[in-house]
C-alpha cells in the first residue's frame, strides 16, 4: 500500500508528540508498505532515522489555508495513495482522492473554547466537524473516554471508532537521574530543594489556578508541622504571557517566593525534573488522554491527578485521584502523598507497572491493522507474523 501521513502540525504540543512516535513505531514495524510524510523536511528530521520505505514529500503551506488544502489533495492524487492518515481532529471537509483515517485526541474545541463564539459559528463548527468525522473511513480515539465523547457528541457509530492509546516517548525511559543530571538542574535552573511539579500546557482547563491555591494551603499546613519548610512548586510549560491570572493568583496566595515558572524545557531536562520531584500534581479538568502522569510514573514519582475525564482510565490504581474542582481535596491528597512513606512506595511500584502497560509498538500494530482494512492492500508483514501483546481496552 501507499500510505500518506500529514505531518504539518508536528510542532504542535501533543499532536507533534503523537505524530513523531507513531511514525517512529511504523518505521520499526513495517518495511513493506510505502509511506509518504507530507510536510516540512525539517520536521521529518526530528523523527530520526527511518527505513527506505519512508519518503518525505515537501509541503510548507498550512492545512488551514486554501492553497494548502489544494496542494495536499494534488500530492495524494499524484502519488496514487491508497490511504491518508490525518493525526488530528479537523473541521473543514476535504474532498480527498483516497480514504482517510483520523486521530481524535480530545474534543476541547467543542467544549470550553467555544464559549466566546456566536451561536451561528458554534453550530457551523459542529456541523462541519460532524461531516468530517462521518466521512472518515475509521477514527482513532486515544482513550475510551475520547471514544465515548465522539459517540455522544457527534453520533458516530462505535464500530467506526478504534481506541488506540498513547504511550510514553522513549526518551523518558532512560533510567533515573544521575548525580550529573542533578548537578545540571542545580546549575542551570538553580533547583536544589524539594519540590512539587506540574508539567504540561498552560491553559485554563489544566486547572493551574487551583494548583497554586492548593499549594498555598499546603504550605500553611507544612509550616504548622515544621515539615518541608523549603518546599517549592515548579511549573513547566509554555509561554505565560497570555495568562496574567496565574501571576495574580501567586501574589494573592502569598507564595511569590515558593512558585517558579520555568517555561518550556527539552525532554532531556524534563525527565530529570520528573525523576527528582517529590510529587507530580496534575488535577486537570479535561484530558483526552493525559500523558504527563504516565511520564512521571515511569520515573517512580508519586502522582496526584483528577478523578474525571480520561485520567482514571490512564493511571488505574497507581495514583491518588481527587475532585479537580476542590482545592482542599487537592491539598489534602498532596499532603498525604508527600509525607506518607508507605503510600509513596506503593504508588512508586504501581506507577512503574502502569506505565509499562502502554506501548507505542502495540498501539501502532492496531493502527496497521486498520490501514490494511481501509487501504485494501496486503498490509504489513509484522501484523501477520507477530501476535500483538494484550493492550488495555483491547
Amino acid at each position: 500500500m501507499k500510505i500518506a501521513i500529514d505531518i504539518r502540525r508536528m510542532t504542535e504540543f501533543g499532536i507533534g508528540t503523537y505524530t513523531r512516535n507513531v511514525v517512529r513505531a511504523l518505521g520499526r514495524l513495517d518495511r513493506e508498505n510505502k509511506y509518504f510524510l507530507i510536510g516540512s523536511p525539517e520536521k521529518v528530521k526530528e523523527i530520526g532515522p527511518l527505513p527506505a520505505n519512508f519518503h518525505t514529500v515537501p509541503l510548507l503551506e498550512s492545512d488551514a489555508t486554501t492553497k494548502g488544502y489544494f496542494e495536499f489533495r494534488v500530492i495524494l492524487k499524484r502519488l496514487e495513495c491508497d490511504l491518508v492518515h490525518i493525526p488530528h481532529l479537523f473541521w473543514m471537509p476535504r474532498a480527498l482522492p483516497c480514504p482517510y483515517v483520523m486521530t481524535v485526541h480530545d474534543l476541547l474545541e467543542h467544549m470550553s473554547r467555544t464559549r466566546g463564539r456566536s451561536s451561528v459559528r458554534r453550530a457551523l463548527h459542529y456541523q462541519l466537524t460532524r461531516r468530517v468525522l462521518s466521512g472518515a473511513a475509521r477514527i482513532f480515539a486515544v482513550s475510551q473516554f475520547s471514544k465515548s465523547e465522539v459517540e455522544k457528541l457527534f453520533g458516530i457509530p462505535s464500530s467506526r471508532i478504534e481506541v488506540v492509546y498513547n504511550a510514553i516517548d522513549e526518551r523518558f525511559l532512560h533510567g533515573h537521574a544521575s548525580a550529573a543530571d542533578r548537578q545540571l538542574i542545580a546549575e542551570r535552573y538553580l533547583v536544589t530543594y524539594p519540590f512539587i511539579l506540574y508539567a504540561g500546557r498552560i491553559s485554563p482547563h489544566k486547572n493551574l489556578v487551583r494548583i497554586i491555591e492548593a499549594f498555598s494551603a499546603l504550605r500553611g499546613e507544612l509550616d504548622k508541622e515544621e515539615h518541608f519548610l523549603d518546599l517549592k512548586l515548579i511549573i513547566i510549560g509554555d509561554d505565560l504571557s497570555g495568562h496574567p491570572d496565574l501571576r495574580r493568583t501567586v501574589v494573592r496566595s502569598g507564595v511569590q517566593n515558593e512558585v517558579r515558572f520555568l517555561g518550556f524545557v527539552p525532554i532531556e531536562v524534563l525527565r530529570i525534573f520528573y525523576d527528582v520531584a517529590n510529587v507530580f500534581l496534575f488535577p486537570s479538568l479535561y484530558e483526552g488522554f493525559g500523558l504527563p502522569p504516565l511520564e512521571a510514573m515511569a520515573h517512580g514519582t508519586p502522582v496526584v491527578t483528577s478523578n474525571s475525564s480520561s485520567l482514571p482510565e490512564v493511571v488505574g490504581n497507581a495514583a491518588v485521584l481527587v475532585n479537580p474542582e476542590n482545592v482542599f481535596e487537592i491539598m489534602r491528597a498532596t499532603h498525604r502523598v508527600l509525607v506518607d512513606q508507605n503510600l509513596r512506595e506503593k504508588l512508586k511500584q504501581r506507577g512503574y507497572e502502569q506505565a509499562k502497560r502502554f506501548s507505542w509498538d502495540n498501539s501502532v500494530r492496531r493502527i496497521l491493522r486498520v490501514y490494511e482494512e481501509v487501504g485494501g492492500g496486503r498490509g504489513a508483514a509484522d501484523t501477520k507474523t507477530s501476535k500483538p501483546s494484550v493492550q488495555i481496552g483491547a
